[in-house]
């Protein structure tokens, strides 16, 4: 036996109520604008904190740029001081070599002079065969006597400087 049919089936479909699809559709419209929302808000934000961290970092940038060249001028400077220090420095060197030189000069001619003066200057003088550039004069070979090291090299000066160069004894 067969079923009655239902109502339902029988029944011809009733057209949709326009308030009630109106009330669906806005239903899911709000739904779908508070997902949206919720979504959007959250990327609004970052892309807020994106551009604010954009330009806080072109400010740095600049900054940055206008130290550097600041450092830059300042190490030019300290480089030319470095540099004018170490220019004095290597004269002042030269000063106190070229002293050097007097000083031991000097002994050599003190040296020298006193023993053309015959003074007793701890030295002892031989006659010895020389063939130099002093036709006639034979310069003193000096020999140190147990007197010290200072004045060894100045004897060995006068020695060498009697043998190489114009210097007369007289």
């Amino acid at each position: 036996m067969s079923a009655p049919p239902s109502p339902s089936q029988s029944e011809p479909p009733q057209p949709p109520d326009p308030r009630r699809t109106a009330e669906a559709k806005a239903a899911v419209t709000a739904h779908l604008t508070a997902i949206g929302n919720l979504h959007t808000s959250a990327l609004e934000t970052r892309v807020s904190d994106i551009h604010n961290n954009t330009i806080a970092i072109s400010k740095q940038e600049d900054e940055i740029v206008k130290q550097t060249k600041k450092l830059a001028d300042e190490s030019r400077k300290h480089q030319k001081v470095a540099d004018d220090a170490a220019g004095k420095l290597k004269e002042l060197g030269d000063i106190q070599n070229w002293a050097e030189v007097l000083e031991r000069d000097m002994l050599v001619i003190e040296e020298a002079l006193k023993m053309g003066e015959g003074e007793d200057s701890g030295w002892e003088t031989e006659e010895a065969d020389y063939e130099g550039d002093y036709p006639g004069s034979r310069p003193p070979i000096v020999k140190e006597n147990d007197k010290g090291k200072g004045k060894a090299a100045a004897k060995d000066e006068v020695h060498s400087r009697s043998k190489n160069s114009d210097f007369t004894m007289l």
